[in-house]
């Protein structure tokens, strides 16, 4: 997470005082910030999801790709 890019946006751009700001939530700070439905980060979690659902290509497999 952009925690100095989140700061400066919402003490410069939403006027937070800093104690303000470190009480609210991320989620809070992004719906504030207009950002509540920014593309959800990659997380350890999500990425086990993908490959579980699309898994890897082992040696010896192609992806259908000619040469």
């Amino acid at each position: 997470m952009d925690w100095h890019g989140l700061m400066r946006r919402g003490l410069r751009d939403l006027g937070l005082c800093p104690r303000d700001f470190w009480a609210l939530t991320p989620i809070e700070l992004l719906v504030m910030l207009g950002m509540e439905e920014a593309p959800v980060p990659l997380t350890r979690a999500r990425l086990h999801e993908l490959d579980r659902r699309y898994g890897n290509v082992t040696k010896g497999q192609t992806d259908g790709k000619c040469g």
